[in-house]
């Protein structure tokens, strides 16, 4: 009894809680609270107009459309659109002619199933070739009540026009009443990717400065770095869709500030590139012998020392929360500042190697020469992500 009590209580402060989450600005509760409110509208007005103003004998039609047209970009709801347009009217059209020709019997229905099922899997139709069969299915329920190919032809125009009707009321309240501007998403996957990299920057910068690493602690960082690159394609995804959200959105035009898109493109494009240096690092220290010279060491620790301040460096861009609203605000001189200590980490490592008391660096066997081009490298993926930063800031456009 207790139990069910605590969670009756729970109940109303997780909704409460979620509420008012939905009417804080950026939070996923707000965004999805949008989409329903949208959707809701667009299906209503579609309502209004099929059922209530043309009277139509199937109206249903109309808000199923307007909800297709809702929770996508701008871009993707005006191909959307075109797509579904193109199904609807291949579905009708093929029903129609069968009807006509044959009458609506069972036999005609198989065929016409088969036909809609062949003819919706043209890739041009892409994800709405569904909706070839979906119309043929409703047309023929409609159609098997009529009389004469007139009346038949007659519905079937109705019917693509309803569905124009609620397609186009989508877009309209999609385009209109805060269209989606997802640059949000792009923001967070770099940020998220960046806290990837300070990790495992950390935990081998650590393991370095002690000394060389046993294998089975580099195979470990060999499979994170194969965990981050999934990530990268994550990212890549969500860059997409920010890239493709910025198509034909007014509220580009209203917010001057916003970042261009291709800024998240070249961060995770630096990002990925540190990823492998980070694997490169890793596969040296896993499949080379172990160097019984005492030389090693103090190389290591140096190396150590780049990565623990590149790891830094990606801690600050981890931290980064972009908004939408007023515009892009990276983090430009925090970034540069890790980025400075990271090069006079990397000098002293050059000094380091230079002075002759190194480890053999020209020995493909041994781990040295490969963890200090790499090392370098990955300071050089901190430069490209110190130049995109502050060329991408507002006042620099």
């Amino acid at each position: 009894m207790t139990r069910d009590v605590r969670r009756t209580e729970r109940l109303p402060a997780r909704a409460a809680r979620r509420a008012r989450r939905a009417l804080t600005r950026g939070t996923p509760e707000r965004e999805t609270a949008v989409v329903v409110l949208k959707a809701a509208l667009a299906a209503t007005l579609s309502w209004l107009v099929s059922f209530g103003l043309i009277k139509a004998t199937t109206p249903a039609f109309a808000p199923f459309a307007a909800l297709l047209m809702v929770e996508t970009t701008l871009y993707r709801s005006l191909l959307r659109s075109l797509r579904m347009l193109g199904a609807v009217l291949l579905g009708l059209a093929l029903t129609t002619v069968l009807a006509i020709l044959a009458g609506p019997g069972y036999a005609v229905f198989a065929l016409a199933a088969l036909a809609a099922l062949l003819i919706g899997r043209w890739r041009r139709l892409g994800d709405q070739g569904n909706q070839v069969a979906t119309a043929a299915f409703f047309a023929f329920s409609v159609f098997v009540s009529l009389n004469g190919a007139q009346a038949v032809v007659s519905q079937a125009a109705e019917i693509f026009a309803v569905v124009l009707i609620g397609a186009g009321i989508g877009v309209a309240v999609n385009l209109l009443l805060l269209p989606p501007l997802r640059l949000r998403g792009a923001a967070a996957a770099v940020a998220s990717l960046a806290g990837g990299l300070r990790g495992l920057c950390e935990d081998m910068g650590g393991a370095l400065r002690e000394g060389r690493p046993d294998r089975d602690t580099a195979q470990r960082w060999g499979e994170r770095t194969d965990e981050l690159l999934s990530s990268v394609r994550q990212a890549r995804e969500a860059t997409g869709t920010a890239r493709e959200s910025t198509l034909y959105n007014p509220r580009r035009v209203f917010h001057s500030g916003t970042p261009h898109v291709r800024d998240h493109d070249r961060l995770v494009d630096a990002l990925e590139r540190a990823v492998h240096r980070a694997a490169s690092i890793a596969r040296s220290l896993t499949y080379s012998p172990q160097d019984d010279r005492d030389t090693g060491p103090a190389m290591m620790a140096r190396c150590g020392d780049l990565l623990l301040t590149a790891a830094e460096a990606w801690r600050v861009l981890e931290e980064w929360e972009d908004t939408e609203v007023p515009g892009w605000d990276p983090p430009v001189e925090g970034f540069h500042t890790a980025v400075e200590r990271a090069d006079r980490s990397e000098r002293e490592l050059e000094r380091h190697c230079r002075s002759g008391g190194g480890p053999p660096l020209d020995d493909p066997s041994l781990p040295y020469g490969v963890l200090l081009v790499e090392s370098v490298r990955l300071l050089d993926e901190l430069q490209s992500v110190d130049e995109v930063l502050a060329a991408s800031a507002p006042s620099s456009r």
